[in-house]
């Protein structure tokens, strides 16, 4: 199930949105090292949130890394710190990489799937809350899908990256204010017209049956969704707050032939 467009038009360009597709294509293609895999590796390491790091709040030795290699994916050891054993890379900030770990892609194909997603669902988010409370919602939501990666693998060595953290909290917004927008899907070979509810849920489950070893931090992906999907509910059942967080042009009566912010749709005839 691959979700492709929804029907759920804007009132203005999603700047925002557009903008992180942009940067994240552009970290992936222009910084991004592409020709070498061990400098691929290294600048994982020296860019990305690392549970490790982030649980003992230091940067990974030369060992660890080395160790991380070799198949010891869970050998976060302090005894080698304490030993003198020296870090990799000695300037990296540990928690701001918890932020630039979103602008990083492990393949074309990643980049490709997590910048559709972010399109499909991501506009109308924006569109509702403005651009600064969009980006401020975007970031948070990566940070604290990543941190629930952290919390289910404190031990890993293992460098965490992708916007799909963050791209999942956007979905789980999505699948709160507009879960009858109908979003043109493709499943097996067929193209099909599904309330944006079913195919949100149906990847959300599927988080859960991915393999432990197929290099997937789908807890990041679960945790990203939870938060999008929390602040939503709060946003959209209190009144006051809605009234500080939607933008002033969907904060209108919900009588027949007004926009209805619940459902996506316009008037009685919601989507």
């Amino acid at each position: 199930m691959f979700p492709l467009w929804d029907e759920n038009p804007t009132k203005r360009p999603a700047v925002v949105t557009i903008a992180l597709i942009i940067i994240c294509t552009a970290v992936f293609f222009l910084v991004q090292p592409q020709n070498s895999v061990q400098d691929d590796i290294n600048f994982s390491y020296e860019y990305a949130a690392v549970p490790c790091e982030v649980v003992k709040g230091r940067q990974l030795t030369t060992a660890e890394i080395n160790d991380a290699l070799a198949g010891d994916q869970t050998g976060c050891d302090s005894n080698q710190v304490a030993a003198g054993e020296p870090t990799a890379f000695p300037t990296k900030n540990v928690f701001l990489a918890l932020v630039t770990s979103m602008f990083l892609h492990g393949s074309l194909m990643h980049l490709g799937g997590n910048m559709l997603f972010l399109w499909v669902f991501g506009n109308n988010v924006e569109d509702h809350v403005g651009r600064l409370k969009y980006l401020v919602f975007y970031l948070a939501a990566g940070v604290v899908a990543t941190i629930a990666h952290v919390a289910a693998q404190i031990d890993s060595t293992v460098p965490v990256i992708g916007a799909s953290g963050a791209i999942a909290g956007v979905m789980g917004a999505y699948a709160v204010w507009f879960p009858k927008a109908k979003v043109r899907t493709v499943v097996v070979v067929m193209l099909v017209r599904l309330p944006a509810i079913v195919p949100l849920v149906v990847w959300l489950g599927s988080q859960f049956f991915i393999g432990p070893d197929e290099g997937v931090a789908w807890m990041a992906h679960v945790g990203g969704f939870v938060f999008g999907a929390l602040v939503a509910l709060i946003v959209r059942g209190a009144k006051g707050v809605r009234d500080k967080v939607w933008d002033d042009k969907y904060n209108v009566p919900e009588t027949p032939g007004g926009w209805d912010n619940r459902f996506g749709g316009v008037g009685d005839r919601p989507w």
